[in-house]
């Protein structure tokens, strides 16, 4: 019988581009996604990405150093995340 106990913490130390997601137009090929940040143009993101990551107004697409692409929950992002 093993006994309870909790799970090994983490704490994040990664560095991110990230821009908080104003509005996710869905396509027939992917997504448009337009930024909240003034100054950043809408750009389209593909049907694997949607598919993976299911990306939703007022979270945040974030790309890692190797240029992978990811979405975050705004809550999860912020809670972990401060702007450099």
């Amino acid at each position: 019988m093993t006994e309870e106990r909790e799970m090994p913490k983490y704490k994040c130390h990664k560095e991110v581009w990230a821009l908080k997601i104003k509005y996710v137009d869905h396509m027939e090929y992917g997504a448009m996604i337009t930024p909240e940040e003034d100054g950043y143009a809408k750009f389209e993101v593909s049907s694997a990405y949607v598919k993976a990551h299911n990306p939703k107004e007022g979270g945040y697409f974030v790309v890692y150093k190797k240029g992978y692409q990811s979405f975050s929950p705004a809550d999860a992002f912020e809670d972990g995340y401060t702007l450099i």
